[in-house]
């Protein structure tokens, strides 16, 4: 009896594992079914939703004003290298590094013998050609006195001795001019300061053989410089020509006195870029009475640039750079309208731009090339 009614259900525990297993994949299948619809139906309701609304602004137009920083140099107002005219020897020294000189003060005096010899020899030649001519002046006299007497003299002397008298008057006249150019000569052995300015470099010494350059001197007597005038030079580039007038101020500080700032206004624009730098030269005056400046100083230069007419002007949001275009997105009838455009200068999260727009215009704040031209707007 044990052994039947242990045998009786010999499948039973296999029945039993089926049934549970077949009741837990059904459960899966029902929820996997049910998530899926309700990813569906979110979908579905995503669609159907209207977009989100975008900022828009109207286009206005503005004046931006922005502020270039750049690198300048300090050049002094007017620099000379003084070379000898004439080769001779340096007698003596009147001047040295940073002496400060007047106009007209002498700087060097120099000797050359052979100039002296010429000086005489040109002046014994002009006492010899006066006499000459004195002595051919009196004879023409004494002609023309004597001819008054009919039948003395024939017309053709007298003609001949003025000639003559003519002739040692020219000669005469030259050799006083020979002797004015060697006189004039003599005065370049002495070298004077053509303006008023500091010596900011010497490389001779008494005794030294000077001459023009090339010819006796490598290198200057002195070097002159303007130093209580001085020009601030910058290039700018050719992007912001159009904004510099000669009478905008500006500020600039130098590397020796970081904690100070200087003034300058621009007096000179070149007119012209340069062809190596694309850019155009500007000066500025800037007086340096205190000798605070040094010429050579790097400075750096804050330059204005206020606008000069109005365009228009957006967040720097609506421009959209892309690889291929740059434009802002117009609305028009609540669709999205592609605006190529040409942007100017930034500052501040403004941008000026350029292109076939009206003021007025909706343009959408913050752009991307996510929105598609075309596509509705909300």
């Amino acid at each position: 009896m044990n052994k039947m009614r242990n045998n009786r259900f010999p499948f039973a525990p296999f029945a039993i594992s089926a049934l549970l297993m077949v009741t837990l994949f059904s459960s899966c299948g029902s929820s996997d079914g049910e998530s899926k619809e309700k990813k569906e139906d979110k979908d579905k309701a995503a669609e159907k939703a209207p977009a989100p609304p975008v900022e828009t602004i109207a286009l206005q137009k503005g004046r931006l004003s922005t502020t270039l920083y750049m690198p300048g140099e300090l050049i002094a107002f007017q620099q000379v290298d003084l070379y000898a005219k004439e080769n001779s020897f340096v007698k003596k020294l009147y001047a040295d590094v940073g002496s400060e000189v007047k106009e007209g003060q002498l700087l060097v005096t120099m000797e050359a013998p052979e100039l002296a010899s010429q000086l005489a020899s040109a002046q014994s030649r002009v006492k010899s050609q006066e006499a000459i001519y004195i002595a051919s002046k009196s004879n023409y006299d004494r002609l023309v006195e004597t001819s008054k007497t009919p039948g003395t003299i024939s017309q053709n002397d007298i003609d001949q001795a003025d000639a003559r008298r003519k002739s040692d008057f020219a000669q005469w006249d030259a050799a006083k001019s020979a002797y004015s150019e060697i006189a004039e000569t003599l005065k370049y052995l002495e070298i004077r300061a053509p303006f008023n300015g500091v010596i900011s470099a010497r490389n001779v010494n008494p005794g030294a053989y000077v001459g023009p350059s090339g010819k006796g001197s490598e290198l200057p007597l002195f070097t002159l410089q303007e130093q209580k005038h001085l020009r601030l030079v910058i290039s700018v580039p050719e992007a912001y020509t159009g904004y510099l007038t000669d009478k905008d101020e500006v500020k600039f500080s130098v590397k020796a006195r970081p904690s100070e700032f200087f003034h300058a206004k621009v007096k000179r624009l070149a007119g012209a870029l340069d062809s190596r730098l694309r850019a155009e030269r500007i000066e500025m005056d800037v007086f340096n009475n205190d000798h605070k400046l040094l010429p050579g100083m790097v400075a750096e230069v804050n330059v204005p640039l206020p606008a000069r007419d109005s365009t228009f002007v957006v967040p720097a949001s609506a421009v959209v750079n892309s690889t291929e275009r740059v434009f802002v997105i117009k609305v028009v009838d609540h669709k999205a309208q592609w605006v190529d455009v040409k942007t100017g200068r930034s500052e501040n999260g403004k941008t000026e731009i350029y292109g076939s727009l009206r003021e007025g215009d909706q343009i959408i704040k913050t752009a991307s090339e996510e929105r598609r031209d075309g596509t509705p707007v909300h």
